[in-house]
């Protein structure tokens, strides 16, 4: 299948720095140092991830994000030569977080500030077309982090569907947890939003349950009704609830290097799969395929246009 669309899709987000470090299964005293023994410095954050895999796919996207102005900010924008030039520059330090991987393929997060929290609709919406193309997505990643845009979901999303967006959020975790006080939030949105995409226990978190397919059949029935709630169940697959059907794929055994990005790689694909008109199922797949490869290599690597027609090839 050639790629003829002129639909794009537009990943929104955290674009940040990620210092990859690794492997690590007991916190040092304090005041002591530990040798890990890989390290890998490279661009990251939800968006940042999810815009690395379109790239190498040669899918037609735009990165939607700012910059600080620090040492790091260039060269964290060299890597979206065809999205940064676009990016609202603030006056800080670029976002930076060290991801600690363990021998479980858990890992940990520590996280600055940085330019993400800076991010705001306006932000956003200078840089989208005033009236989307027949077929274009909006994905809204990092939602949590991104701390000025989280206040404004509801215009941004509203706004976006005014346009003629196909809206999709990948809320994240929260860091504060899943409170009463997030879910009311998230939940006052939810009607504006056509694809919701998250893991297994966010969709549990978010719905206040301990029951993954409630959960979900629960959260697409509050969306627009226009798509569905996509869960990502790691080496089982992913599974997509709709108002009136679900449809899940099995994953392939890989042999996991590492699980940073997963989620966001698989976004690539599904998103990639919607904009090339696919059914669910392949959408799901495609999703699986872009995931499983990027968490088996190191240094990573994602499939490109043609692999991914041929998914079963990696």
């Amino acid at each position: 299948m050639e790629q003829k669309l002129t639909a794009t899709l537009y990943v929104v987000g955290n674009i940040n720095v990620d210092l990859i470090m690794g492997t690590l299964d007991n916190w040092p005293q304090r005041g002591t140092e530990v040798m890990l023994n890989h390290s890998e410095l490279r661009p990251g954050g939800s968006a940042g991830n999810c815009a690395l895999a379109l790239e190498a796919m040669q899918v037609r996207h735009r990165a939607v994000a700012n910059q600080g102005n620090d040492g790091l900010s260039a060269w964290l924008a060299s890597h979206f030569p065809h999205s940064a030039a676009h990016w609202t520059r603030y006056s800080c330090e670029t976002s930076l977080t060290v991801g600690v991987t363990h021998s479980d393929h858990e890992r940990s997060f520590l996280s600055n500030l940085g330019h993400i929290v800076q991010l705001t609709a306006q932000d956003v919406l200078d840089q989208l077309p005033a009236t989307a193309s027949d077929g274009d997505i909006v994905l809204l990643c990092g939602t949590f982090l991104c701390l000025h845009l989280y206040d404004d979901y509801p215009a941004l999303l509203a706004e976006l569907q005014q346009r003629g967006f196909v809206t999709a959020v990948d809320t994240g975790w929260p860091p504060q947890g899943w409170t009463n006080e997030v879910r009311q939030q998230v939940t006052h949105w939810l009607p504006l939003c056509d694809w919701l995409l998250l893991n297994e226990v966010e969709t549990l978190g978010l719905a206040a349950s301990d029951d993954l397919p409630a959960s979900a059949q629960m959260l697409a029935q509050q969306l627009s009704g226009r798509g569905g709630c996509v869960v990502k169940c790691g080496p089982q697959g992913a599974r997509c609830w709709q108002t009136d059907n679900s449809v899940s794929q099995p994953a392939r055994p890989v042999t996991v290097v590492d699980t940073i990005g997963a989620g966001d790689s698989f976004n690539a694909g599904f998103l990639t799969a919607l904009l090339h008109q696919q059914d669910l199922t392949t959408a799901l797949q495609w999703g699986i395929s872009v995931a499983s490869l990027a968490i088996s290599t190191l240094p990573r690597r994602y499939p490109d246009w043609h692999q991914l027609q041929l998914s079963q090839e990696f």
